[in-house]
C-alpha cells in the first residue's frame, strides 16, 4: 500500500536529518522508499526558533498505519528528538500523512494528517509527487488543497537527499 511521510529538520545538520530519515525507513522490513520531494525551506509555525526543511517521502509498505506511526516515533527518537514544547523546534520531525485509502481515527493516531490540508510546507512537495491523488474523507485533491492554502514563505531548495 502507498503511504506518504512528510519529513522535517529544524536543528543541526537538517539536510542529514534527512537523509538519515530515509536511511531509517529504507532499512525497516516491510517497508520500501519509492522517491522523495524537493526539499523546500519554510518557515516555522509556532515560537520563534529556525527555519525548517521539509520534504515528503512516499513509501510502498505492508504495515499497518499503527506500526507504521510505531516506526516514525522511533526514527525519530533515534535522531534525538524531544516533545517539550508544542510546535517547538526539531531535529526530526515525521509525520504520517496518508496511507492507501484509509481513513483512521484511533487515540494517538489520525490519517490522513489532520492538519494536511492547512499545511503548505507538506501540500506543495506532496503536490510534487502526486497532485491528483483525492485525500481519503475529504474528496479534495493535493493540488486543490494546495491552491487554497494558506500563504507561507516557502522555497525549494534542492532534490531529497536519499
Amino acid at each position: 500500500m502507498r503511504a506518504y511521510v512528510a519529513v522535517g529538520s529544524n536543528l543541526g545538520d537538517r539536510w542529514a536529518r534527512l537523509a538519515q530519515a530515509a536511511r531509517a525507513l529504507r532499512a525497516a522490513p516491510g517497508v520500501a522508499v519509492v522517491r522523495g520531494s524537493r526539499v523546500w525551506d519554510a518557515a516555522p509555525l509556532g515560537p520563534p526558533q529556525p527555519r525548517y526543511l521539509n520534504a515528503v517521502l512516499e513509501l510502498e509498505t505492508t504495515r499497518t498505519p499503527a506500526s507504521l506511526l510505531a516506526l516514525l516515533r522511533a526514527t525519530e527518537g533515534a535522531a534525538g528528538r524531544t516533545r517539550e514544547v508544542h510546535w517547538g523546534a526539531r531535529t526530526l520531525d515525521l509525520d504520517l500523512l496518508l496511507v492507501g485509502e484509509l481513513v483512521v481515527r484511533e487515540h494517538g493516531l489520525t490519517v490522513p494528517h489532520p492538519e494536511l490540508a492547512y499545511r503548505r510546507f507538506v501540500l506543495a512537495p506532496l503536490a510534487e509527487l502526486h497532485p491528483e491523488l483525492v485525500v481519503p474523507g475529504l474528496g479534495v485533491s493535493v493540488g486543490r488543497l494546495l491552491e487554497e492554502a494558506p500563504e507561507l514563505d516557502l522555497l525549494p531548495v534542492g532534490g531529497y537527499p536519499l
